[in-house]
């Protein structure tokens, strides 16, 4: 497995990740679970990713 790594000056995190998987097979992102809405235990980047990936997404959470 290869993993790689870019640089992008963006204000939208979903979109810069989105944008950067097109061609993968697996998003992992981590989620602090801090949307807004009590009860919610994704964040709003991860959500948005997940809603509009092109491919599988793993959502990783802290222990903490």
């Amino acid at each position: 497995m290869t993993a790689s790594g870019q640089l992008v000056d963006t204000h939208s995190p979903a979109s810069a990740i989105l944008d950067a998987a097109k061609d993968a097979d697996l998003i992992v992102v981590g989620s602090r679970g801090h949307g807004g809405f009590p009860g919610l235990h994704m964040g709003s980047v991860s959500t948005q990713v997940v809603n509009h990936a092109p491919c599988a997404v793993l959502v990783v959470q802290s222990k903490a």
